[in-house]
């Protein structure tokens, strides 16, 4: 079993890596392994709604890595979006990151539990992790949570080493996250299997 971790800030080993590495010690420890992939320091295309990715399989663009990710998507049992708050948000390259991500490879992360953790030095956490929810809430991802918001304060990771509840935090995500994706197993050895889609897809909108 596997946890794919994307790492989108442009410091490859700051403040959110720092986190994320809190939760994965967790997940190792309850033999699950993870895979940080750091996305934030590349340049990377927004997302067109060209619709290319649904007929080749992929998205048109392939010189940064959300191929790469949705690939790695496909062997892994689940899914973790790391981000620093910029203005109140996620970062920008986070954020085309996973429109692109979630656009052309959204079936491969259905059923899958994920979680989004937020690292900032004062505020602007809870906006930024509700952005990110939402990628999850509309591919059908359990959503896992902590005993707080899923969040780290710092300006450097010396001082998220010092966020003793930041931490405890991310430790218990880890250990929820690992529960979670062995009970869907345990479920799936049992015969339980996913909720059957229908047929098709409604899509409306409020023009009479």
């Amino acid at each position: 079993m596997k946890v794919l971790m994307l790492n989108g800030s442009p410091h490859e080993k700051g403040c959110t890596y720092t986190a994320l590495m809190e939760v994965a010690g967790e997940l190792e420890k309850a033999g699950i392994q993870t895979e940080i992939m750091h996305v934030g320091g590349d340049l990377v295309h927004g997302c067109m709604g060209c619709g290319a990715c649904s007929k080749l399989g992929r998205c048109i663009y392939n010189d940064d890595k959300v191929n790469e990710a949705v690939g790695k998507m496909k062997e892994a049992q689940g899914l973790i979006v790391g981000s620093p708050v910029h203005y109140a948000s996620a970062g920008g390259a986070i954020t085309s990151f996973l429109d692109r991500f979630f656009y052309s490879g959204g079936a491969y992360a259905a059923h899958k539990p994920a979680a989004a953790v937020a690292s900032a030095r004062r505020a602007g956490t809870t906006a930024t992790l509700d952005q990110l929810n939402k990628y999850f809430m509309i591919s059908q991802m359990p959503v896992v949570s902590s005993q707080y918001w899923n969040m780290v304060h710092g300006g450097c990771p010396e001082d998220v080493r010092k966020d003793e509840e930041g931490l405890q935090i991310m430790r218990v995500l880890g250990r929820n996250m690992a529960w979670l994706i062995q009970s869907i197993e345990a479920g799936k050895a049992s015969g339980i299997t996913v909720p059957e889609m229908e047929k098709e897809k409604k899509r409306t909108n409020f023009i009479r």
